[in-house]
C-alpha cells in the first residue's frame, strides 16, 4: 500500500514499528491515524488473522482509510479508546501507537487556523464538528483564564500582559482570524524570535481548544487497561508538556511524577520502559521532514 505523504509524512516510522514488536496475528491500535502512514506500515506486517484499529476525530482523515475485513476506522477522539475497543469486541490488544499533536495536513490547510503563516479563521479544532473554536474561546474567557492558558500551555512568562492585550483588543473588535491574533500581540513579540513567540501562543490556544492534556491523560490510563501483559505502548510527542506527562506515567505510574506505592511498599506502575531515554530522529530524517526535529519517542511494555 502506498503511504499518502502529501497528507502527512510519518515520523520515525521504523523505530515505531520496531517499538511495537509486531506479531502477524496480533491486534494493534493506531490512535492517531491521520494520513495513515504508520497504520499502513503496521497493516502490511499483519496476517489475515491480525487486526488493526485506527482512531481519528478529524473527518478529513477518513479519506485515507481503506477497506479490509481486518481494518477498522473509528471516527472518534482517542480519549474514548476503551469504549470503542469494547464495542469492537477487542477488549485487549497487543500494541498501541500514538503520534501526538497536529498533522502536517492540519497545519498546511490554512482554513483550519493552526498555522501562523497564512491569514485564516481562528479555529484550531481538530474536530470541526464540535466544541468551541479558538476565536470563541478568546472572545468569552476572562483575563485571568487567558493568562493561565498562555502561561501553562504556551510557557510564556509575560502571560498576564498578553492576556490584558487580548482583552483590550477584543473590546474594540473581535479577534476572529490568525493574523488578527498575531496583530493584537505584535508589540510583545521578541525581535528575531517572533516566530517562536507566535508558535507558543498558537500552541497554548490549540491545546486548550482541543483539551489535549486531559485527553492524553485519559488515553494513557486507558492504554494501561486495554493492553495485554507484555503489550507495547509507543508514544511520540512534539513538545515538553506532552512528553512530561508521558515520561512521568511510564516511569512512575503517575502524571505528577510522584512514585505511588501499595500497602506493602511495592511501586504501582503499569508499564516498564523499553528505552530509558526518548528516541529522537536522526539528522537525515530531520533534513527531509522538519516536523521530526522536535519529536521524542517513548516505548514501554505493559507489566504482567
Amino acid at each position: 500500500m502506498k503511504i499518502n505523504t502529501d497528507y502527512h509524512i510519518p515520523v520515525m516510522l521504523q523505530p515505531c514499528l520496531e517499538g511495537l514488536a509486531l506479531q502477524a496475528d496480533g491486534i494493534y491500535v493506531d490512535v492517531t491515524f491521520g494520513g495513515g502512514g504508520h497504520s499502513r506500515a503496521i497493516f502490511d506486517q499483519l496476517s489475515s488473522k491480525g487486526q488493526l484499529v485506527v482512531f481519528d476525530q478529524d473527518p478529513d482523515a477518513r479519506n485515507n482509510a481503506w477497506e479490509a475485513p481486518n481494518f477498522h476506522f473509528v471516527p472518534a477522539n482517542f480519549a474514548f479508546l476503551k469504549n470503542h475497543l469494547r464495542a469492537l469486541r477487542m477488549p485487549q490488544v497487543d500494541g498501541i501507537l500514538a503520534d501526538l499533536g497536529v498533522s502536517s495536513h492540519q497545519f498546511d490547510t490554512a482554513q483550519r487556523g493552526f498555522s501562523i503563516r497564512e491569514d485564516a479563521p481562528l479555529d484550531m479544532r481538530m474536530n470541526r464538528n464540535g466544541g468551541q473554536s479558538a476565536a470563541e474561546f478568546i472572545a468569552k474567557a476572562d483575563e485571568q483564564t487567558l493568562a493561565n492558558i498562555l502561561y501553562e500551555y504556551g510557557e510564556l512568562r509575560n502571560s498576564r500582559v498578553l492576556a490584558a492585550a487580548l482583552v483590550r483588543q477584543r473590546d474594540n473588535a473581535p479577534i476572529s482570524s490568525t493574523f488578527e491574533l498575531m496583530k493584537a500581540l505584535e508589540r510583545y513579540a521578541p525581535k528575531f524570535k517572533d516566530h517562536k513567540f507566535y508558535a507558543q501562543v498558537f500552541q497554548a490556544f490549540r491545546i486548550e481548544v482541543n483539551q489535549e492534556m486531559q485527553v492524553l491523560k485519559d488515553f494513557l490510563e486507558q492504554a494501561a487497561q486495554v493492553l495485554k501483559p507484555g503489550g507495547r505502548l509507543v508514544v511520540m510527542s512534539y513538545h515538553s508538556l506532552e512528553d512530561r506527562l508521558v515520561k512521568n506515567f511510564l516511569k512512575r505510574g503517575s502524571f505528577s511524577g510522584e512514585i505511588e506505592k501499595d500497602f506493602f511498599g511495592n511501586i504501582q506502575k503499569p508499564f516498564t520502559e523499553v528505552n530509558r531515554h526518548p528516541i529522537i530522529a536522526d539528522a537525515a530524517e530531520c533534513a527531509l521532514n522538519s516536523r521530526a526535529r522536535s519529536s521524542k519517542l517513548r516505548i514501554a511494555q505493559k507489566n504482567g
